[in-house]
């Protein structure tokens, strides 16, 4: 192979390089959702794991299985929010988030679906119904629909929240999203607690 063509087929790459895109450009900042409830380092309930509370990942609509911010824009129209990306998809994010509040809020043993490796007689789950902004409201909503099973017993009930005048931005968004969260989450721990 003559040094001629070596040059030409290492340098082709390089040149290519330069004209393909692959992939968009990464936003500025990522979302999460930060527990208002914190449980203290070296602290935590033990018991028998059959007492525990298993707190299952919630089923979500096709519009939360990405990690973009969904919008609501008109009843049969969803667009995503600009620069609005999540860590990990809202339902791992909120499920370790109800997974902390409950915890903390309870002082029982509360464990999500992975750690749980043996039965436990009660389980949370449920649908992460809403997790985004309203365009026409201009708020963010969480609404979760949650199911409390204890030994073979069903209970449901709905949780909603909502933060109003909300600009149609990322930082505000994931901010609002993060405290209509927190408060969605507080209420399924005291209707587990109770």
């Amino acid at each position: 192979m003559s040094i001629f063509r070596l040059i030409v087929l290492g340098a082709a790459p390089l040149a290519l390089a330069g004209c393909i895109s692959i992939g968009e450009d990464p936003p500025p900042a990522l979302l999460t959702l930060t527990p208002d409830a914190q449980i203290e380092v070296g602290t935590g309930p033990t018991g028998e794991a059959s007492a525990a509370l298993t707190v299952m990942l919630p089923e979500t609509p096709g519009s939360l299985a990405v990690t973009r911010v969904p919008v609501q824009v008109d009843a049969s129209t969803i667009a995503y929010l600009k620069d609005a990306v999540w860590v990990d998809r809202p339902a791992r994010l909120f499920q370790n988030l109800l997974v902390t509040t409950i915890r903390e809020r309870t002082g029982r043993l509360v464990l999500d679906d992975v750690e749980s490796r043996s039965g436990t007689t009660t389980r949370l789950r449920g649908t992460l119904r809403d997790f985004g902004y309203d365009a026409q409201s201009g708020s963010v909503i969480v609404t979760y629909d949650a199911i409390r099973e204890t030994g073979g017993q069903l209970e449901t009930r709905r949780f909603s929240a909502s933060v109003p005048g909300v600009p149609a931005e990322a930082s505000p968004v994931g901010a609002a999203l993060n405290d209509a969260a927190n408060e969605v989450a507080l209420d399924v721990a005291t209707w587990v607690g109770g």
